[in-house]
């Protein structure tokens, strides 16, 4: 990756992506396939996603947290759990075939458009929380294996989180946010070190991609839930759809 306007293209796809992962989920299915377009095996490509991710997590943390918003300490129980779980998920994606992959992420993809359009309405309601007791080891358990997910691919894993943080923690979609983006920020340091132990990183690029990302989040965390939904979702369906059909019939 020589060009110049390639770096611009990485900082614009960046910061839609982060903007999309902290106010909902699953962009990474944007900035998986734009690496790998722009010629990063798949693996390596799903190692430098990681080190955006890392920027991304860390500057909505900050900006929820100016705002007020926080779930410590659970969102940190549930983010040492899926922080072990990572480290098996990206050991099984350092490993994976490369066309292998492209299948899976494309199957992945379809299946993440289908819970944009059929998930149930969450509403932005004040709702009796549960973060404690059996609901805190449940979150524990799940978020374990939302761990591995994470380690091997990540995309769409926010949308997943959203869900099972609204409805089984009773958690306003601003706070399930909130909690989302600490968890991902610590189970991505172990899932990040797996991949550059294995030399899947390219570490120029992912700061690149980093700035949009971390731009993105950053401005998306201090933004209004409800502004922008609607073309949000809409975007990500149609993008999704195009990336599903170039990964599985052109890979």
């Amino acid at each position: 990756m020589q060009e110049w306007y390639h770096h611009l293209l990485l900082i614009v796809v960046g910061f839609i992506v982060g903007f999309i992962n902290t106010v909902a989920g699953g962009a990474s299915l944007i900035s998986l396939p734009t690496l790998i377009f722009l010629g990063l095996p798949p693996a390596v490509a799903n190692g430098t996603n990681r080190v955006a991710i890392i920027v991304q997590t860390a500057m909505a943390t900050a900006g929820f947290k100016s705002k007020g918003v926080s779930t410590f300490p659970f969102n940190i129980y549930l983010g040492i759990s899926a922080f072990f779980g990572a480290i098996i998920g990206a050991r099984i994606a350092v490993d994976v075939d490369g066309e292998v992959f492209n299948r899976i992420l494309a199957m992945v993809m379809v299946a993440v458009v289908l819970v944009i359009v059929f998930k149930p309405k969450i509403k932005l309601t004040q709702l009796q929380e549960r973060l404690t007791g059996k609901h805190l080891w449940l979150g524990i358990t799940v978020f374990f294996f939302f761990g591995i997910y994470g380690g091997f691919i990540n995309a769409g894993l926010g949308f997943l989180m959203l869900l099972f943080l609204h409805f089984v923690n009773n958690l306003s979609l601003v706070r399930a946010n909130a909690t989302k983006v600490v968890v991902v920020f610590i189970y991505m340091l172990s899932a990040l070190a797996v991949f550059a132990y294995n030399d899947k990183v390219d570490w120029w690029i992912g700061l690149v991609l980093a700035i949009g990302n971390g731009t993105g989040a950053w401005v998306a965390s201090r933004f209004s839930v409800k502004r922008g939904d609607g073309f949000i979702k809409s975007f990500l369906i149609v993008m999704v759809l195009i990336m599903a059909i170039k990964l599985w019939f052109f890979t």
